[in-house]
Order: structure tokens, then sequence, then C-alpha cells
């Protein structure tokens, strides 16, 4: 399927100054599966950056985008084994950008929540097609398929995620 037609989903909020991102993506693999899949390093190489994430509340996220993105360095602020990681995506003096990532098990596989909270900038819907294709990206890994990052998703969830920008300004 091309990345035109392909369905991006996944909803925003607005609420003082900030955008909540909501994306979502159902796999019939085990929670404890995609739980090492979010937190193990060697697995975060195959579909988000390189690095280092000490699974623990208090613990250290460190993820090299290169390139592509900013280095991140912060600290886990909640963390349930095989149920919950929060952390910030943000680096320096960047404005906070807290990820919550939630697993509930669903029949034999998991739900997979992704929540972004956001500055009420231009870069809402940069950073949601990023998480969009990289949750492409964690989906392909769970099934053990190595792809690149999905630029033509990237896209059109870019497109996507600035409609429903526009939507919610026009509220």
């Amino acid at each position: 399927m091309s990345a035109e037609h392909e369905v991006i989903t996944g909803s925003l909020a607005l609420q003082d100054g900030r955008v909540t991102a909501r994306l979502e993506r159902v796999t019939d693999h085990s929670p404890e599966l995609v739980w090492k899949m979010l937190t193990d390093s060697v697995h975060l190489a195959s579909w988000l950056a390189p690095g280092t994430l000490d699974a623990r509340t208090g613990g250290r996220v460190q993820l090299d985008f290169g390139n592509s993105g900013t280095p991140i360095d912060c600290r886990i602020s909640a963390c349930e084994p095989h149920r919950l990681l929060v952390y910030s995506w943000s680096a320096g003096d960047d404005p906070e950008r807290p990820l919550r990532w939630e697993l509930v098990p669903e029949g034999d596989g998991t739900r997979l929540s992704l929540t972004l909270l956001l500055p009420d900038d231009h870069l809402v819907p940069i950073a949601c097609a990023g998480w969009d294709a990289h949750l492409e990206m964690l989906m392909a890994a769970l099934e053990g398929i190595s792809i690149h990052f999905p630029a033509g998703r990237f896209r059109a969830a870019r497109s996507y995620f600035e409609k429903c920008l526009k939507e919610k300004l026009a509220a």
C-alpha cells in the first residue's frame, strides 16, 4: 500500500497553550515483548534511536537521533513495567515535551498508546508525524523486520495532523 493510501489516525486536543496528541497501535504481541522493545537498548536502536533507557522511575533516558534530531537526555518520571513509561522528549532549554507510553493487554496482544504533550506551535504536525512513523517502525520491529524511516508515511501523517490542528484551532 502506498503512503498516500495508508490509514493515519490520531487525535489532538488543545488546552492552556499545549497540545495533547494521542497515537495508538494494536499488536498481537504480549505487553512483555512490547515493553522490551520500548526499553531495551538493542531494540530501541531498531525502531527509534541508539541509546540507553534505565527502565525505572528516576532512571535516565539517553537517545541520539544523529543528524535527524535532537539528542535526548532526561529522567523517567513514571515507570510500571509492562504497563507505563513516562519521560520527556526534550533537550537543553527546549520546552518540556512529556511522552507517555501505556500498554494494555488486549486478548493475546497489546494496545499501545502514546500520548504526547507539546507546545502549541508550528512543530506539532512534525512531532506527531515523526512519532507516527516511529510507531510504524516499532510495529515492523515487533515482527522481526527492520525498516528505514518511512518518509512517505511521515509526509502523509504530517498533512493529516496539520489538518487536525487547523480544525481544532478553528473550533
